[in-house]
């Protein structure tokens, strides 16, 4: 079997898991994860991971295997939440459990919504070899974004041009690479060397806004707020888990009594519906995604394509 690859993206709340499933199942896949979050253990609700298969003693795999609904996911609960996992690291990965995946004469499915995973691994993006320099990025933290994006322009006036202002944490990695190299280099790229077929799911606003809504309640009730408070047990700080934004930061805030309960609500229904947009704004960039809006129209777009 020739080597391909299926990228199927979109924005928070679409339906990207469900629906990678399904074309799993029709095509005889397995999914690799493209999630800045669900790398972590012990982050599975508020991250929107898919449950573990509750039946994998009966013969499914192994308990170091991660089966949903059947089909088998990589780089799921890989990483410490108290420790920083970085892109570098998860294109290494990724790459690596897409060749296994090929090699099984299966199709690799590369499902997810952050945008910046998927291009590394795709595009083969060569990352700055540079070290994290704690002691500087201890001190970044305490910046506001619009505070590191001044020194960012006063470091390196290009690469402000094309950040995202209001990602600190993109901030401060600019800001930790020019002040060690003088600039923030242009991205070398070494692409896949095989075909990729890109596509992802669309939603009107006013549909994905109330799919969020329905998502937020839906983890509330099964427990969301008592996976933060396990977590700030296992020694995460508050600031780590304030960290990881959306859900993880708003309920962090409701426990240490900085919010009420509503406001918790709102502040994440406001955070999620922005980080949406955030990601559309994202991949529109990227001329080679198709853009669908059911099952239909994916499984046509994959069997074209294989």
């Amino acid at each position: 079997m020739e080597k391909k690859l299926i990228v199927i993206l979109g924005p928070t709340a679409s339906g990207k898991s469900d629906l990678a499933v399904k074309l799993a199942k029709r095509f005889d896949g397995e999914i690799v994860s493209a999630d800045s979050r669900q790398v972590y253990r012990g982050m599975d609700i508020g991250s929107g991971k898919v449950p573990r298969d509750k039946n994998w003693k009966l013969g499914i795999g192994n308990w170091k295997l991660y089966y949903h609904k059947g089909i088998l996911h990589y780089l799921l609960d890989i990483a410490s939440p108290k420790r920083k996992f970085t892109v570098a690291q998860y294109q290494k990965l990724a790459i690596k459990t897409i060749k296994k995946i090929q090699k099984k004469g299966k199709v690799p499915f590369l499902v997810g919504g952050t945008g910046f995973y998927i291009q590394a691994v795709v595009d083969g993006i060569l990352v700055p070899k540079v070290k994290p320099d704690w002691k500087l990025r201890k001190k970044l933290e305490k910046k506001t974004a619009p505070e590191l994006f001044k020194m960012l322009k006063k470091l390196d006036p290009e690469r402000a041009k094309t950040i995202e202002k209001k990602n600190s944490r993109r901030l401060i990695r600019a800001i930790e690479i020019a002040s060690k190299i003088g600039r923030v280099p242009v991205l070398e790229k070494k692409p896949l060397p095989y075909p990729v077929l890109m596509f992802g799911i669309k939603k009107e606003k006013k549909e994905l806004s109330s799919l969020i809504k329905k998502r937020l309640l839906k983890r509330l009730k099964i427990g969301m707020i008592a996976e933060v408070k396990k977590l700030k047990k296992l020694g995460l700080s508050w600031k780590r888990l304030e960290e990881f934004g959306l859900e993880y930061r708003f309920i962090a805030q409701y426990l240490q009594k900085k919010i009420n309960y509503q406001e918790m609500i709102e502040k994440i229904q406001k955070e999620s519906e922005h980080f949406a947009k955030r990601q559309m704004t994202w991949f529109k960039r990227d001329k080679r995604i198709r853009w669908i809006k059911n099952y239909l129209e994916a499984e046509k777009l994959v069997k074209n394509f294989l």
